[in-house]
């Protein structure tokens, strides 16, 4: 059982690893800069006793971050990573691209194109590229990870269970069930009252996380654009559409939207047919190909940085039996049966 779980977990780790994007700074996420101080909040380095931060300290990996009752705070990171910090939260700074939340609220914005990062919530991983999320581990064990915009891939270190969540999902780990809850929608305008967003600057993503909440309201609304589309397509509804018959509605929408907008268009449709995912996204990566969306296309500037979701690495797969066989037949063996000398 041991070397089972050696062998699945470590390719699970480099999967991991390599689904962040290539040319990541390790260094950029290994000090950061306090840019906000609401209460109390104390930086505790390594070997010696905690003392008040400063707003425009810098802090560096191998200290923690401390926020008290009624408190917050911000650190921004070299690469322009934002990390907000709830009240009763410890957050420990740590090597290379992974972001470890001890305990507490937290809101942590990653600029796209800038290499992603993983955040370590207790017993689960998220990998994320240019994304906006909102997370929560209470005392209880319970860990709470909802995507204001962009996507994410989590992942329960213990088993192996792997998740994609997208922008206006939340996911939650059951430390009872020691396993991660199938993500569902959240209500991201009640999300913004968070004190995390509220009682701060306005976060550099936030057109983005506005285009995820008018994608539920334009895109697959009753007589929206996608509506009309798949009940043009012979279906009497989004939901009750054959695959055929949705694809055939957004393949027929996708190339009539326009560049800006499209990320709306992918989000939208995946929330609406989650069960598609796969050809959806497959069909709007087409359609960016066939229309030349290159580093020399003329609309590439006002569509870079708007990603569209990528799939999880296909983790979620049931472990397979590890079972060593024998170099020789055993003497009781089937194939072997026993003999008597004597005959």
């Amino acid at each position: 059982m041991e070397r089972r779980c050696i062998l699945f977990i470590a390719p699970l780790a480099l999967a991991l690893a390599n689904w962040l994007p290539n040319g990541l700074s390790a260094a950029d996420l290994e000090e950061a800069k306090v840019t906000q101080v609401v209460q109390e909040v104390k930086v505790v380095p390594s070997g010696a006793a905690a003392r008040p931060a400063a707003v425009n300290e810098t802090v560096r990996q191998g200290n923690a971050v401390q926020t008290g009752t009624q408190s917050r705070t911000e650190l921004t990171f070299r690469d322009q990573t934002i990390t907000r910090l709830g009240e009763k939260t410890i957050y420990n700074i740590g090597g290379g691209r992974t972001i470890d939340m001890g305990s507490g609220q937290f809101l942590l914005y990653v600029p796209k194109n800038k290499g992603g990062a993983k955040v370590k919530m207790g017993p689960v991983t998220a990998a994320i590229t240019g994304t906006t999320v909102l997370g929560n581990v209470l005392p209880s064990g319970i860990v709470e990870f909802t995507v204001l915009e962009g996507t994410a891939c989590i992942h329960l270190d213990r088993v192996g269970q792997t998740l994609q969540v997208l922008g206006g999902q939340m996911v939650v780990y059951d430390p009872v069930l020691r396993r991660l809850e199938d993500p569902v929608e959240v209500d991201l305008q009640q999300e913004l009252s968070s004190p995390l967003v509220r009682d701060f600057r306005q976060l550099p993503s936030a057109p983005l996380i506005n285009e995820e909440i008018q994608s539920k309201h334009q895109v697959v609304a009753p007589n929206g654009d996608l509506d009309r589309a798949v009940r043009a397509a012979g279906a009497a509804s989004i939901e009750t559409a054959t695959p055929d018959q949705f694809m055939q509605g957004f393949n027929s929408l996708i190339v009539r939207y326009p560049p800006s907008q499209r990320r709306t268009l992918v989000a939208g449709a995946i929330r609406a047919r989650p069960d598609l995912a796969d050809r959806i996204t497959a069909a709007a990566g087409q359609v960016r190909r066939v229309q030349g969306y290159g580093k020399d296309a003329k609309d590439y500037k006002e569509y870079k940085g708007k990603e569209i979701a990528e799939p999880c690495p296909p983790w979620n797969q049931p472990v397979q039996p590890f079972i060593i066989s024998p170099l020789t037949p055993q003497v009781n063996s089937p194939e072997k049966p026993p003999t008597n000398n004597g005959d």
